[in-house]
C-alpha cells in the first residue's frame, strides 16, 4: 500500500512539473481577470515557469532527502 501511494505522489508531481498549454492559458485568464492587464499577466506566467526552471534542481534533491 505504501508503495502505491508513492506512485500517486510521483504522478501528482510530474503533472505539476509539465503543465499544458490549457493550464498555462487558464492562469494567464486567471490573473487577468485579477486586474493585470495581459502583458503583465503573461509576464508572470513567464517569470513562474523561470523561476521553476532554475530551481528545478533544488526541488530534485529534496525530493530524495524526504
Amino acid at each position: 500500500m505504501r508503495h502505491s501511494k508513492h506512485i500517486v505522489q510521483t504522478s501528482e508531481w510530474d503533472a505539476m512539473e509539465n503543465p499544458t498549454e490549457e493550464e498555462i492559458i487558464c492562469l494567464w485568464r486567471s490573473l487577468r481577470s485579477g486586474g493585470l492587464t495581459g502583458e503583465e499577466a503573461w509576464h508572470a506566467v513567464v517569470t513562474g515557469i523561470a523561476l521553476d526552471m532554475a530551481f528545478a534542481r533544488s526541488k530534485n534533491l529534496r525530493r530524495v532527502v524526504h
